[in-house]
């Protein structure tokens, strides 16, 4: 191994008095760390409509992340957790109940950057069966059609994999991830409840399932996620700030959509 050269600072001369007696100072500068950054970043979160209909969803250019997940995949907590907020996305006491698509702007409050959108959970059996066909046609529409869709954040249970149901809401939008058109994030959650082997077993079966997705132009991320213990949540955040608008383009959408005026923008 070659040791890279280093250069020392020059001892002050006797007859120097203001050399002798200046004292040698060394700057350093801390690198910045991205999950941090990307931390503070998604605590900007903050609610900006809600929607029963997709006809009632604003129209906008922002790019748009989609969070979808079973009933009880900790999807609601999850989202909590990344903007380190506590209620920012309502979690019913009766999983599957809350039927509505909830909108949160990221990023600058006049030049907002990346939309989430939370959509309803899916799957749960105390739901009647005309409200859960009701919605799965909702998302099955949102997630092939959403134009401003750059994103999806899918969360699996990592102690039981990808259920017949996950894999079904995948199926509405591989067409879209396999052609590089949106983005797909798989978090793996509740990890903490596993031990080493169950996460790496889980891991390995989740990717088998996303293999069949994959493709040149596929973007694909799984990563093992713990609300309770913290696991992979910087590195989350951090992949999803990624997908946020530019500070140029979300100060021109602010003043397209005259949430700035155009003299301010």
């Amino acid at each position: 191994m070659t040791r890279p050269s280093t250069t020392r600072p020059k001892r002050p001369q006797k007859d120097d008095k203001q050399g002798a007696n200046a004292p040698i100072q060394a700057t350093t500068q801390k690198a910045p760390d991205p999950a941090k950054e990307a931390l503070a970043w998604a605590h900007s979160a903050r609610f900006f409509t809600t929607a029963a209909q997709l006809n009632q969803l604003p129209v906008t250019e922002l790019p748009e992340v989609a969070f979808v997940g079973r009933s009880n995949a900790g999807k609601s907590t999850a989202i909590n957790t990344l903007a380190q907020q506590r209620q920012l996305a309502f979690a019913s006491k009766t999983p599957g109940r809350t039927q509505h698509i909830n909108l949160f702007h990221l990023g600058p409050k006049a030049a907002p950057d990346q939309v989430w959108t939370d959509l309803p959970g899916y799957g749960y059996a105390a739901v009647e069966r005309t409200a859960k066909l009701r919605w799965q046609e909702v998302m099955a529409n949102y997630l092939a059609l959403r134009r401003n869709l750059t994103a999806v954040v899918q969360m699996v249970d990592s102690r039981h994999g990808f259920t017949d149901l996950d894999r079904q809401l995948l199926e509405f939008v591989t067409p879209r991830v396999r052609n590089g058109e949106i983005k797909l994030l798989v978090l793996l959650t509740k990890a903490d409840k596993l031990n080493r082997k169950e996460s790496a077993d889980s891991l390995r079966q989740a990717q088998e399932v996303l293999s069949e997705l994959a493709t040149d132009e596929a973007d694909i991320s799984i990563a093992l996620f713990s609300s309770l213990k913290k696991i992979g949540v910087g590195d989350a955040a951090e992949t999803i700030k990624q997908w946020a608008a530019s500070p140029e383009l979300a100060q021109t959408l602010a003043a397209a959509h005259a949430l700035v005026p155009p003299d301010e923008a």
